[in-house]
């Protein structure tokens, strides 16, 4: 069985590296992490102070991106932004996939007083806007930075794939595999995690991926309402800044135009990953059920 599991993963990262939706995604997330990373190592920590450049710079030799009106270089604060905006994303999306995965397979699978409780705790969760709760939180937390950012996004991100995960399993746990894990003598952890929950991989990588969309889209909102991290650099505090300086006035469109195209070319890679993740799963996913 576990070589059956193993062969069929590989099968599926092949067919991931040839979906074309999935292959350029992954190129063009690739290529902007690595152009930040790249420049992060090579940048002098005091480049990044106020005035370290003459301000109002356009886009050229002078500065590769411009500079600012506080004497600051457009693309050495790209090369923080973006990891940063990128951490937020993998630190929200992780968190809110393990939770909601953890609460629908309990819920699902363990049904009666666990399942109501749940299932009660999932739809409240789900009928109050989380983004009421982001603003009230993060106007109430005074030095928010990157890491509690994420994992306030996080701590909201669960209830939508914990009632997905929820609705699978209750269908999957009526399958003949479960019911002779059941009479092997597993516990019900034990099938949760060795049985169910390997059918559920490829749908749990498709809803991450969706949940870093989410949180990055998250993140830039809290930041463009004056709510996101004063003290550090991500896409949303770059957009942020400009406005509050009033970029757009003063024609300086290299500091708003900047960052607006960065986070427009990152959601198109990581929705060309979602679709290729959906065009693969989807069809693995019927033929299990």
């Amino acid at each position: 069985m576990a070589e059956v599991r193993v062969e069929a993963q590989r099968g599926y990262a092949g067919e991931l590296l040839h979906n074309r939706k999935f292959f350029i995604g992954t190129i063009i997330f690739l290529a902007l992490l690595a152009a930040a990373v790249v420049g992060n190592f090579f940048v002098d920590p005091v480049q990044r102070r106020t005035g370290s450049f003459p301000a109002r710079l356009p886009p050229g030799p002078g500065g590769l991106l411009g500079t600012d009106s506080l004497g600051r270089s457009v693309a050495i604060q790209m090369s923080e932004a973006v990891p940063n905006s990128l951490q937020v994303g993998l630190i929200a999306a992780f968190l809110g996939t393990l939770l909601g995965a953890l609460i629908g397979f309990t819920s699902g699978y363990f049904g009666g007083v666990v399942d109501a409780v749940l299932r009660i705790l999932i739809d409240v969760f789900l009928s109050v806007p989380s983004l009421v709760f982001l603003i009230l939180i993060a106007s109430l937390v005074r030095g928010l930075g990157v890491q509690t950012m994420a994992l306030i996004i996080g701590a909201f991100a669960w209830p939508s794939p914990a009632r997905q995960v929820r609705a699978q399993v209750l269908s999957l746990k009526e399958r003949a595999f479960v019911q002779i894990a059941r009479l092997s003598g597993m516990s019900g952890l034990e099938i949760i995690f060795r049985e169910l929950m390997p059918h559920m991989l490829q749908w749990l990588g498709a809803n991450f991926v969706n949940a870093f969309i989410a949180a990055i889209l998250a993140e830039s909102g809290l930041s463009l309402l004056g709510l996101g991290p004063q003290k550090e650099m991500t896409l949303g505090m770059m957009i942020y800044w400009a406005l509050s300086f009033s970029a757009i006035l003063q024609n300086l469109w290299w500091w708003w135009l900047t960052p607006i195209l960065t986070l427009m070319c990152l959601f198109l890679s990581l929705y060309l990953v979602h679709l290729g993740f959906d065009e693969v799963s989807n069809p693995r996913l019927r033929s299990q059920v």
